[in-house]
């Protein structure tokens, strides 16, 4: 098996595996999990709570049907982008309850939520590293 091969491989699986967790997380936000997620919303935020909930679910289920969508790049390379952005976005609402000391998916220590912290930037990776996001971004930057 080629080096190249077993790139595309692990990008395909790493692909295929973020797409059915943003799906069951979305699906999470709008039903069983609704409440847990609220946890995340911060205090800060000029917008009714639950409504952020169901938004941020409906945007996950469709962030991850395009990740199971979309196997040509740019497309590819795009959508992880998007996807990426989408965990930088929602990364003050980790923060807002880590410093608000909110619990939530049994994140009921400040230790606890801090290491949930560490893990959002690792979801960043992941999404651009699964669909060769930056490659992508780069060669339509060179286009005329």
């Amino acid at each position: 098996m080629t080096s190249a091969f077993a790139r595309r491989m692990a990008g395909a699986v790493g692909q295929v595996a973020l797409g059915a967790m943003l799906l069951v997380a979305g699906i999470a936000h709008l039903t069983v999990a609704r409440q847990e997620f609220l946890a995340q919303v911060p205090s800060w935020l000029p917008l009714d709570a639950d409504f952020v909930v169901v938004a941020s679910g409906v945007v996950e289920i469709c962030l991850g049907l395009a990740l199971l969508a979309a196997w040509r790049q740019p497309l590819r390379g795009i959508t992880g982008a998007v996807v990426a952005a989408f965990f930088v976005a929602v990364f003050p609402g980790n923060i807002a309850q880590f410093t608000e000391g909110r619990d939530g998916f049994g994140l009921d220590t400040d230790a606890a939520r801090a290491a949930r912290l560490l893990f959002q930037p690792l979801l960043v990776l992941w999404a651009l590293a699964a669909t060769d996001a930056v490659s992508t971004l780069r060669s339509l930057r060179r286009r005329p």
